[in-house]
């Protein structure tokens, strides 16, 4: 997958703004958030379909080769480039 150059431009505004980080960059066993994808029109409509969507709540299981989170009680494995492009905020 490539990256966009927004993409990285829109993290960036977005965590001077608050606590909002990528995916990839969570700790496994935390539970975040998803505020926003930034993966481009089709892949965010895929994440969308799987049940990765704003406001949805994941928790991190592991960080290895690949991220693997709990989504409504499902376990998916996401690409580390893929972690970059959902934007998520920590739970308290």
């Amino acid at each position: 997958m490539n990256e966009r150059p927004e993409i990285a431009d829109e993290r960036e505004g977005c965590q001077t703004a608050s606590r909002i980080s990528g995916l990839d960059s969570v700790q496994p066993g935390r539970v975040v958030r998803v505020k926003k994808l930034c993966a481009g029109d089709e892949t965010d409509c895929r994440l969308r379909e799987i049940g990765v969507c704003e406001g949805q709540i994941i928790r991190l299981i592991a960080r290895h080769s690949s991220l693997i989170c709990q989504v409504c009680n499902t376990r998916l494995a996401l690409n580390a480039g893929l972690g970059r492009a959902i934007l998520v905020e920590a739970l308290s």
